[in-house]
């Protein structure tokens, strides 16, 4: 049952958005997800509100340092995927919830390296591999990444982080009205109507990439198979 976590100290990076583009990709391939909203002024649970009812997709609202921790052991045994939206700003949240994380993402802003929030995650998960020995995979995502710069966008962070062995996703959330509308609409991509979404198509292929990206990088773990009993062996009379 991994634990995704998306984490940026600055308001703005798109880290909600791509939460909840991942979430919704990953429920759509009938995976059981659940978001848990950290954030103070519960946005993703006021989304919530107007979604329909999902087998495979939830949100937990509420979620804080007290009792993030039991929460996710809650819901160890019935969750494929948690995904985890930290709030913005330094916090004991923040700290606790990167701790919990199989796979922290930072989401940054086309060649915004130095944007504050980024930063500011990076260091707290050098510090906690420097001082404490606790080595948390995570990995930079480029987010709202105009189409026509990607791959300079791409190029440019790939070769500052280079020295810092910071690993940057290859699939970058592109800036799409789809992205925007989701929120508009209070639905997922699959729930977007192609005749009044603009490139709803390229919006899907997007995050459909960037997924699967990331399943490469923390797949469901899969269960052992019991195994069978060994069988008793009687010795024949001589």
């Amino acid at each position: 049952m991994p634990i995704l976590t998306f984490a940026n100290t600055k308001g703005g990076a798109g880290k909600t958005t791509m939460a909840l583009v991942v979430a919704g990709e990953l429920a759509s391939r009938g995976h059981r997800v659940v978001v848990l909203d950290a954030d103070p002024q519960q946005w993703v649970s006021r989304w919530m509100t107007r979604l329909p009812k999902s087998k495979t997709f939830s949100i937990i609202p509420d979620i804080n340092a007290d009792n993030i921790e039991a929460t996710i052991k809650d819901l160890s045994k019935r969750s494929d995927y948690i995904i985890l939206d930290l709030p913005g700003g330094l916090s004991p949240l923040l700290a606790k919830g990167l701790g919990l994380s199989s796979h922290v993402f930072v989401p940054v802003q086309g060649c915004a390296l130095d944007a504050a929030g980024g930063a500011q995650v990076l260091e707290i998960l050098k510090q906690l591999a420097d001082t404490a020995g606790i080595r948390i995979p995570h990995s930079v995502a480029l987010t709202r990444v105009n189409s026509i710069i990607t791959t300079r966008a791409l190029q440019a962070v790939r070769s500052l982080l280079a020295r810092q062995n910071v690993h940057v996703l290859d699939t970058p959330l592109v800036e799409r009205a789809a992205f925007r509308d989701m929120f508009d609409a209070g639905g997922m991509l699959a729930d977007l109507n192609p005749a009044t979404v603009s490139n709803l198509d390229r919006a899907r292929d997007n995050a459909r990439a960037l997924s699967e990206e990331i399943i490469r990088l923390v797949p469901v773990k899969l269960a052992r198979p019991k195994a069978a009993a060994p069988r008793k062996v009687t010795k024949k009379a001589a």
